[in-house]
């Protein structure tokens, strides 16, 4: 199994971004979204989960931010709207079968993708 994050790049704040993550292999139950800003913790960002009741939202980017997915493709989407500086990380794509305490946390995904850099600039 196999996920290939990428789309992330330099923008102004304000403006969007959409970062894709692609999978190989067998599906899960959830895919998920962290970031990680340079000596800080990950961050969970955003989840997608039908089976543990849809989608989950950080606070800091819910309202901004949409993760969704096409079963057809099995390809992960993160659309991010309304970017600002404290947005600027590295954005990870993940995969696993959490339950659904775990939805948000980085120990219930045990497939991730290499990382997209995401820089906003003031």
């Amino acid at each position: 199994v196999q996920l290939q994050a990428f789309g992330g790049g330099l923008v102004q704040a304000g403006n969007s971004l959409r970062l894709t993550c692609a999978a190989s292999g067998r599906t899960f139950r959830s895919y998920g979204w962290f970031r990680q800003a340079p000596g800080k913790a990950r961050e969970f960002v955003a989840a997608l989960c039908p089976s543990c009741g849809g989608k989950y939202y950080g606070d800091s980017v819910k309202g901004r931010f949409t993760i969704s997915r096409d079963n057809a493709k099995n390809t992960l989407y993160l659309e991010m709207n309304s970017l600002n500086p404290e947005d600027t990380a590295v954005y990870y794509c993940a995969a696993g079968n959490p339950i659904v305490s775990y939805v948000r946390a980085s120990e219930g995904y045990s497939t991730w993708g290499q990382g997209t850099q995401v820089t906003v600039s003031s």
